[in-house]
């Protein structure tokens, strides 16, 4: 039998938006600035960033869930594509997986790209993403 997730464990849902001031205000009081991918995925041990409105983005957001993982999730639109996939590759570059591409949707475990949804589901499958998740803090039990 499944249990139902309380309300307060859902994860908050933060929309870039970096147009026209390059400001988005988000819930409660907090602001995505352009040039904040980075630090967002730093400042978080699980960090998802799909398309608004993306059925994949969907399913690794409910997966992480119900593992008792709450990752931050960005919801990039149309618009931003381009500028948040650059951003994403910046950091991917950086210590990430390689040179794979940056797709949607995009996990980061521990501020490094973990991947998309195949790697997720792919791991998960092989009992393999808990521990992942639990070095990288997303997880305590």
């Amino acid at each position: 039998m499944q249990q139902a997730i309380s309300y307060k464990s859902r994860p908050q849902i933060h929309t870039i938006n970096r147009s026209p001031a390059t400001r988005a205000p988000l819930e409660g009081g907090e602001e995505i600035v352009k040039g904040s991918v980075e630090e967002a995925v730093k400042d978080n041990a699980v960090i998802v960033f799909g398309r608004s409105g993306c059925c994949m983005s969907h399913v690794v957001k409910r997966l992480l869930l119900g593992l008792g993982v709450n990752p931050a999730v960005y919801e990039v639109e149309e618009a931003e594509e381009a500028q948040t996939v650059v951003e994403l590759q910046g950091i991917n570059s950086s210590g990430g997986e390689g040179n794979r591409g940056v797709q949607f949707p995009s996990v980061f475990i521990g501020g490094r790209l973990f991947g998309g949804l195949d790697r997720v589901m792919a791991t998960h499958i092989t009992g393999e993403l808990v521990p992942i998740l639990k070095e990288a803090g997303a997880l305590w039990l």
